[in-house]
């Protein structure tokens, strides 16, 4: 992530369910993770999706997904899932993830680098699937 970019961050242990036959994290998953941490993102910023349905008649859906992986996680591990606006326009925006490995290494606690990504959301009518205009209450919660 940039400097002086806002970055929410969302811990999440590894259970058997996330991992595979060798006790590693199955790779879909770690967009499990990201969709999880941008969900509470929403939420830390006072947007409920159920809510903004029912009120504006919209939804966000997942366009567009880019990830890179660098290590593994494994079964018990402590991770920090990140979150943090890269761009918005006036239907979609691009969210910024990673999936981080804490670690007590050192005196202070610190992160390994797993998987990292890029998320195009849109903003769409719920019932017709078709693309709208994002509301500006949710763009100007988005931007303080």
């Amino acid at each position: 992530m940039n400097a002086g970019e806002q970055v929410f961050s969302w811990p999440l242990r590894v259970y058997w369910e996330d991992t595979d036959a060798g006790g590693i994290v199955f790779y879909a998953n770690y967009l499990k993770f990201f969709e999880r941490s941008r969900t509470e993102w929403l939420r830390s910023l006072g947007i409920e999706q159920q809510r903004l349905r029912e009120s504006t008649g919209g939804i966000f859906v997942v366009a567009e997904t880019s990830i890179r992986y660098h290590r593994s996680a494994r079964l018990d591990d402590e991770l920090i899932v990140t979150a943090a606006l890269a761009e918005s326009g006036r239907a979609s925006m691009i969210i910024k993830q990673q999936a981080l490995l804490k670690t007590e290494q050192t005196a202070e606690n610190s992160t390994v680098l797993l998987c990292e990504g890029t998320i195009r959301i849109g903003w769409v009518d719920a019932a017709t699937l078709q693309p709208q205009r994002i509301p500006a209450s949710i763009l100007d919660s988005l931007k303080t």
